[in-house]
């Protein structure tokens, strides 16, 4: 089972930007569908983000037109670029295959300041 690495949270004030990264043990070029989600305290975990192979994207209404999901095959990575980001995105963001065949990571935690 691939293993997967999530990196780039940080302590950001609101507006600012932050790029997450998630880098893969293996391939994920034969995982059709990889996503980021996120949860924050005393809520359920929410998926922000999805990407397929083909490059097809889905997005949270929350966060349509701040965040951008990427992947690159050849260097196993996935990424989620986050701008204008806001309060309420403070959240421990998670990446993962869609459907989830692996247990989650440990996450990066990603704190918004006014």
């Amino acid at each position: 089972q691939v293993q997967l690495v999530e990196s780039g949270g940080g302590l950001v004030q609101a507006g600012g930007s932050l790029r997450l990264s998630c880098a893969a043990s293996g391939s994920i070029f034969s995982i059709n569908v990889m996503g980021w989600y996120r949860q924050a305290p005393g809520k359920q975990r929410e998926l922000v983000a999805a990407i397929t192979n083909g490059g097809s994207t889905n997005y949270a209404d929350s966060v349509k037109g701040r965040f951008t999901i990427s992947r690159d095959n050849a260097k196993n990575t996935v990424h989620l670029q986050m701008n204008s980001l806001k309060l309420e995105d403070t959240a421990v963001y998670y990446c993962t295959p869609i459907p989830r065949k692996t247990p989650w990571g440990q996450g990066t935690q990603v704190t918004v300041s006014s």
